[in-house]
């Protein structure tokens, strides 16, 4: 026969144990909760900063080529243009001269034809055929750098 010692203490110790897993169940559902919901809440904040960045990416796009178009009418104004195609490139000049302290003219000179030939070919194919230039032209128009260097 089993000893009612042993037994209420069997009883005693399954009864704390069932609390304990129970209080523990208990304890992992809650965090588990906390962390849900701070998961949604970066989730949307996350989602949130990637539509005001996206709005903002845009509308810098759209300022740019505002301003493209802008000096595209200006310089196609014979008088006009000619002053205006000369102030765009002083201030870009000038940008880059702060950026760049130590550069010459020249150095400007040879990175604007370096960009400018990656493009060359982008900016001719919108021109009108009947006024288009070949590449081969407008690149022999262009500083040759490689000498200089």
């Amino acid at each position: 026969m089993l000893n009612p010692f042993k037994l209420i203490r069997r009883t005693i110790f399954l009864v704390w144990l069932c609390i304990g897993l129970a209080s523990g169940a208990a304890t992992l559902a809650a965090w588990a909760f906390s962390l849900s919901t701070q998961v949604a809440t970066l989730t949307a904040n996350a989602a949130s900063t990637a539509i005001r960045h996206r709005k903002q990416i845009t509308k810098a796009v759209a300022k740019a080529k505002a301003k493209g178009r802008v000096r595209r009418v200006l310089v196609a104004v014979p008088a006009v243009g000619t002053v205006a195609a000369f102030a765009f490139e002083a201030q870009d000049y000038y940008a880059w001269e702060a950026e760049n302290p130590d550069g010459t003219a020249a150095d400007y000179a040879c990175e604007v034809a370096e960009l400018s030939a990656e493009v060359v070919d982008e900016v001719l194919q919108e021109l009108p055929e009947m006024t288009r230039p070949s590449p081969d032209a407008v690149l022999a128009m262009m500083p040759n750098c490689e000498a200089a260097n």
